[in-house]
């Protein structure tokens, strides 16, 4: 049964001069453990997509619904809360802080709540090792490659179990074979534990890796392949 339901979503921006249709009836749907590349030319509404996904943005139109609650329905102040617990995020950049540890910055999203549980720190140690980090766990980002910084985000994004997992020009940075290590990761993990994956790339050879593929091209989402 699906997990993620997008019907019908649409994003306009509108200025004096003229409105702009990013998004156009996008549907799709996702089960646990499904993944989901994006591919599209630059200014195509991929990371717009995707920041809606995240309730980092709202739609003009549509609705979105993750594991049978639409976030776009609850209070303003819920919504922060919701997608703490729910969606995780990988970026192009890593963003971490930099006067943090390894261990700390992985930690970060059960600091937004609160003080980490023994439970927070023994998940995020379990996830360090998981990304091949376990010797680097007391480093700071200055003293990792730039490959290590984002194994350290993956993980981060995976603390609180989210149900669905984003990840935006992931590998953007990377050289080809830390590429290689951070797709392994991002296909292995989320599937492994349940989550949904959604990954925004202009790489092919990324995109390829996911069970299904899309295309976005004029506001219109549309499958351009499944792998058997």
């Amino acid at each position: 049964m699906p997990k993620l339901v997008v019907d019908q979503l649409s994003k306009e921006f509108c200025s004096a001069a003229e409105r702009l249709t990013v998004l156009q009836g996008v549907s799709f749907s996702l089960s646990d453990g499904d993944n989901m590349s994006i591919v599209g030319p630059s200014g195509c509404g991929k990371s717009t997509l995707l920041y809606i996904l995240g309730t980092l943005d709202q739609p003009t139109a549509g609705t979105v619904e993750l594991d049978g609650v639409a976030p776009f329905d609850l209070p303003p102040t819920e919504i922060a809360k919701y997608r703490n617990e729910n969606i995780g995020f990988v970026f192009q950049d890593h963003h971490l802080l930099p006067q943090l540890s390894v261990q700390e910055n992985v930690l970060l999203p059960a600091m937004a709540v609160a003080s980490p549980s023994q439970d927070n720190v023994d998940r995020a140690n379990k996830l360090i090792d998981d990304v091949g980090l376990n010797e680097r766990r007391r480093h700071l980002p200055g003293q990792l490659s730039g490959g290590e910084r984002q194994r350290v985000a993956v993980a981060r994004a995976l603390l609180n179990s989210p149900k669905l997992l984003l990840a935006d020009e992931p590998t953007g940075n990377l050289d080809e074979s830390n590429t290689a290590r951070i797709a392994e990761l991002l296909f292995e993990l989320p599937r492994r534990e349940g989550a949904m994956l959604i990954v925004v790339t202009h790489s092919v050879w990324l995109a390829e890796q996911a069970k299904l593929r899309m295309q976005l091209r004029e506001g219109k989402l549309a499958q351009i392949g499944a792998l058997e």
